[in-house]
């Protein structure tokens, strides 16, 4: 190394300028010596402070990576490759966390211990020293003052040896500081590079000896672990970018297929309605009654699970019930603050939602996944087939069929008959068909161009109103409609849930094919205009009537004498649609009586209902038919009474004509004898004239 400057400390006491001088070129390389240090020692400080954290930190990892295994992971957790695979990495991260401990702890001796001792002591001691000879300098200067203003005179000898002492001692402090301080100047020369040199050492030493502990824990063993890792990893990184390649490839599908379902409301001649849905999931918005009259809406994801509807909240882990959807009703209906709304009626009664959806598309897949759902077609082994058929059956032949028998080749009902002398009896061959209905055609069914009505819009008429209130003076009302003239005729009670489907004007009423007829046409308007509003009512079966009743209000829409019924059926495959034909009291057209068929959708079996209506009608037959037989038991006994009377008069007339007239004698002179077939012959000639004069 090249030789080291010094202050002359043997110039100390002269204090020349000189010296001062060199002394300012000292204290300003003892300034750029602390400045740099100070960098120096933070940068070896962080060093420091990151082994110190990397040490904690392999350690934490290698404490978690032993956790793995009791982790419960929702996806793939029992993966025991990648447990065993991280068990022998937490070992050998324990290992060198152990190692990295030791090297934290060389770099705190060999490299943190020599620079901070150089800070700390040297440069703090040389900075004491500047300022203790600053101080001293002073009051040498001080005291040298009073001694040069010190008078010729002659003075108090006293003052002057005063003056002498101070500047004695403030001289010797002066001298002896200033020996110090360049000691210490000088000595710093020689430790500013010990404090370079010797930190940078133990840095290495002690990355050496680490680098040393690692290559002795690293074995071989490690190293062809570590290779089949690596390979391992590499594997799962190109089965990755190979699944990123996929997923990238569906999101641009997915986004041209989505472009048109981006709008809330898209065209439905674009994205045709799919009604043959048996489950169907998605946000839809619920009115909840705050009020009387008010109301809020939340906004809910529903779904449907077999026969229930569930709803579930953003956040919620599962879904609730909101009601069953088996046999229930559905219908859209208008809301004035709202779109795109419909309502769902439980099999009771006692529960309704109403529920709005984004869409008109999407709304009326609601109601037709619902209605599907209603009917139970989602218990078949295929239901969206079952429900395609079902929904095709009332869509099919929109244009009419040459001949009602092949329209109805596979729709030929199997309902029981009535037997009534005015009804024609619904129960017929399953295998064999009658010529009249094999040359049936539509016409005769159904009048072209029949208008259909799908709602009751007004209550019954003023004339069975008045019918009604004359009928129960002078008697008690029962509430349950049944009369009060006799228990025998008051015992039929029967009420029914149902929902209006139509009614059309029909021409015959001679089969069930008509009511058939009427229900496939009355299913496939609704479908074709989009209508799914169903009115639902109270239908109230007794011995007398036939009444629809408005559920909320009480209030009679229809009335019909149950003898004005002369027809009614099932539908083949869905019991729950039945229908009725009645002749009405309003008068004829081109001869005959007005008939009009009434198609009804019930949460119950239809035949049900029909088996009520022919109850009620057989009672009343049976009373009918009990009656005309007494009356034609007794005309018979009158004309056996009768027939008995005659009978003895021309027995009288015979026996008086062959005894008063004598018998002629024959030409041999004996009399003549009549046979017996010519006596019965003449008895019968004579008895029958008498018989025509009788009844005339």
């Amino acid at each position: 190394m090249p030789g080291i400057d010094k202050l002359p400390i043997e110039e100390t006491l002269e204090d020349s300028p000189q010296t001062r001088s060199l002394l300012s070129v000292f204290e300003e390389d003892t300034a750029t010596i602390s400045s740099y240090y100070n960098q120096l020692f933070q940068a070896m400080q962080r060093i420091y402070d990151a082994q110190n954290e990397l040490s904690a930190a392999t350690h934490l990892t290698s404490k978690l990576l032993k956790e793995y295994e009791k982790q419960r992971f929702p996806l793939g957790g029992d993966d025991e490759v990648m447990s065993s695979t991280l068990q022998q990495f937490a070992k050998v991260i324990d290992e060198l966390s152990s190692c990295h401990a030791v090297l934290s702890t060389q770099l705190a001796d060999a490299m943190m211990f020599p620079i901070t001792q150089f800070k700390e002591r040297d440069l703090k001691e040389i900075l004491t020293l500047k300022e203790v000879f600053q101080i001293s300098s002073d009051d040498h200067d001080m005291a040298i003052n009073r001694y040069s203003r010190l008078s010729k005179k002659k003075e108090n000898e006293k003052v002057k040896s005063e003056v002498m002492e101070d500047v004695y001692t403030s001289r010797k402090k002066q001298h002896q500081t200033m020996m110090h301080y360049f000691s210490a100047l000088n000595t710093l020369q020689y430790k500013k590079k010990i404090a370079l040199l010797e930190p940078l050492l133990g840095y290495m030493q002690a990355q050496i000896s680490f680098f040393k502990l690692g290559s002795e824990n690293l074995t071989q063993q490690w190293e062809d672990f570590l290779t089949n890792i690596g390979t391992s990893v590499q594997n799962v990184r190109r089965e990755m970018d190979s699944e990123v390649d996929v997923m990238q490839q569906t999101i641009q599908d997915l986004e041209q297929a989505s472009d048109l379902l981006y709008m809330p409301d898209p065209d439905p001649n674009k994205i045709p309605i799919n009604r043959n849905l048996t489950r169907k999931a998605g946000y839809l918005n619920t009115r909840n009654k705050t009020g009387l009259v008010s109301s809020t809406w939340d906004r809910q994801y529903f779904f449907t699970q077999g026969g229930n509807l569930m709803s579930q909240s953003r956040g919620d882990v599962a879904g609730g019930l909101v009601m069953d959807i088996d046999n229930c009703s559905v219908m859209a209906v208008d809301c004035e603050d709202r779109r795109f709304c419909f309502q769902i009626s439980a099999f009771d009664g006692k529960k309704i939602a109403i529920l709005q959806a984004e869409s008109r598309k999407d709304c009326e897949e609601w109601i037709a996944t619902i209605n599907n759902i209603s009917k139970r077609i989602y218990l078949s082994e295929n239901p969206e087939e079952t429900a395609a058929r079902v929904n095709q059956s009332a869509l099919e032949a929109v244009t009419p069929s040459p001949s009602f028998q092949q329209r109805h080749e596979s729709f030929r009902p199997s309902t029981q008959g009535r037997p009534r002398a005015g009804r024609t009896s619904s129960q017929s061959s399953a295998g064999s068909e009658s010529p009249a209905l094999s040359s049936l055609s539509l016409d005769s069914l159904v009048a072209p161009d029949t208008p259909i009505q799908f709602d009751i819009i007004s209550p019954v008429s003023e004339e069975y109103a008045t019918q009604a209130k004359s009928a129960s003076q002078g008697r008690r009302t029962n509430p349950f409609g049944e009369s009060g003239e006799s228990h025998s005729e008051s015992i039929l009670h029967q009420l029914f849930i149902v929902r209006f489907l139509g009614s059309m004007e029909v021409k015959a009423t001679e089969n069930t094919d008509v009511i058939y007829e009427t229900m496939r046409q009355i299913l496939a308007a609704r479908a074709i205009h989009n209508i799914f509003r169903m009115t639902e009512s109270h239908l109230l079966v007794t011995c007398e009537c036939l009444k629809l009743i408005d559920p909320q209000t009480q209030v009679t829409r229809l009335r019909f004498p149950l003898s004005s019924v002369v027809l009614c059926a099932t539908h083949q495959e869905n019991k729950r649609l039945f229908g009725f034909v009645l002749q009405t009291a309003g008068g004829r057209v081109d001869g005959r009586p007005v008939t009009v068929c009434y198609i009804f959708e019930s949460n119950n079996d239809g035949e049900k209902s029909v088996f009520f209506f022919n109850l009620g009608d057989d009672r009343k037959a049976t009373q009918k038919q009990r009656e005309l037989d007494k009356a034609k038991e007794k005309q018979q006994e009158e004309l056996n009474k009768q027939k008995q009377i005659e009978k003895d008069l021309e027995e009288q007339s015979r026996l008086i004509a062959a005894s008063s007239r004598p018998n002629p004698p024959a030409a041999d002179g004996q009399f003549l004898v009549l046979s017996n077939s010519q006596s019965e012959d003449s008895d019968a000639g004579e008895e029958g004239r008498k018989r025509g004069e009788s009844e005339a």
